[in-house]
């Protein structure tokens, strides 16, 4: 199967657009690369002033706060996000990084010692639980908890929402410690820091903490499994990575491009909106389709075709404009350690058991990688 079915690559290359059904809300999704990039940077017209409906399924049932920066438009976003930026800048620490490639290379010498790893649950999974830790700055026993959320925070396999609020039980559970016990970690950041003159809210903090959660937490681990899983299919493509490292670069951003986790993301138009023809009425949503633009033709030359070589690559898999990801440098260094050490350790994946996770919509059928992925890992 291509990353999209047949109709949404057909819009995308006659219209630009496409009305879609999601949960009894039609929205119209915008498909093509600049289209999105401008909608993107245009937050006066495709506003994010919009708590639980940035999100597509609108997330109103599985959480009570607004998320913290995405669901704010600029000037209040670049000063709520000053607020996380140098928790986020830690991937680029040092000592951070040798966390992380520690991490990983220990799980890659696991699995070569086994006759088989599953790779979304045994893998990717801990990859993102354990490497948030280091970028969070909490104990590491706090990664093994997470593990047990299971690969999303608000959805079980399949998809249906979860009942319940484990994630926001356990965020007020670290909010009260680090009241009451001060230390370096991120939740001990957020009851110190103020916006604007005054200290942050606990509905704020629990804004900035969701999304921390929930915004990395099914997309490192859908990006893992889907890499893994392409080297497994194209041998020759870990032969072309070992042969030079330098390569990885390249490759781990055409990785993120072709294997973008989220297909779009919600804006609200405040007033009525002309968009090829049609009209977004005044309060509905749009859609931002960051993996459609991903495979635009007019932008990225045999887009279903996996190019590690590609270049230039200006994917909007970490989206584009004020909310481009605070989580984009964390992603890079996850998946660029796990192929430069795939190069060093892996001789051969070998695909044991493979279910693919595909995302069924009225309009469109989407790949989105595996619901589960079980190899065999031959050591060099």
């Amino acid at each position: 199967m291509s990353a999209f079915s047949d109709p949404l690559r057909e819009a995308r290359q006659k219209s630009g657009i496409l009305k879609c059904p999601f949960h009894g809300e039609d929205i119209t999704m915008l498909l093509r690369h600049e289209d999105v990039r401008q909608a993107a940077k245009d937050w006066q017209t495709f506003s994010s002033d919009a708590p639980f409906r940035v999100p597509i399924p609108s997330e109103e049932a599985v959480r009570t706060m607004r998320q913290l920066p995405i669901e704010t438009n600029p000037p209040e976003h670049g000063d709520y996000r000053a607020i996380v930026e140098p928790f986020f800048a830690r991937a680029k620490d040092p000592a951070v990084i040798a966390q992380v490639e520690a991490l990983i290379a220990d799980l890659f010498d696991q699995a070569l010692a086994r006759d088989s790893v599953e790779i979304v649950n045994e893998f990717a999974l801990p990859v993102q639980s354990r490497a948030l830790t280091h970028l969070l700055n909490v104990p590491a026993s706090e990664g093994e908890i997470w593990l047990g959320w299971g690969i999303h925070v608000f959805k079980v396999t399949g998809g249906e929402f979860k009942t319940g609020s484990v994630l926001e039980d356990y965020l007020h559970r670290k909010f009260d410690e680090a009241q009451a016990h001060l230390g370096p970690d991120f939740f001990s950041a957020l009851t110190q820091a103020t916006y604007r003159g005054r200290p942050l809210t606990r509905d704020e903090m629990m804004g900035f903490a969701n999304l921390a959660f929930a915004g990395g937490r099914d997309t490192i681990i859908h990006t893992i499994a889907c890499a893994l899983g392409h080297l497994a299919e194209h041998p020759e493509a870990l032969d072309y990575l070992r042969a030079d490292p330098k390569r990885i670069t390249l490759a781990s951003e055409e990785f993120f491009r072709v294997f973008m986790p989220l297909t779009h993301i919600g804006r609200v138009c405040p007033a009525d909106t002309a968009v090829h023809g049609t009209t977004v009425k005044a309060g509905e949503r749009i859609s931002l389709a960051w993996a459609s633009a991903n495979f635009d033709e007019t932008v990225f030359p045999s887009p279903e075709e996996v190019r590690l070589d590609r270049k230039p690559n200006p994917h909007l898999s970490f989206g584009f404009g004020p909310h481009l990801c605070l989580g984009a440098p964390h992603a890079r260094l996850i998946l660029r350690t796990l192929l430069r050490f795939c190069c060093e350790k892996v001789r051969a994946i070998t695909v044991l058991h493979a279910e693919e996770r595909v995302e069924h919509e009225a309009a469109f059928d989407r790949k989105l990688g595996y619901h589960t992925l079980t190899v065999k890992l031959t050591a060099l």
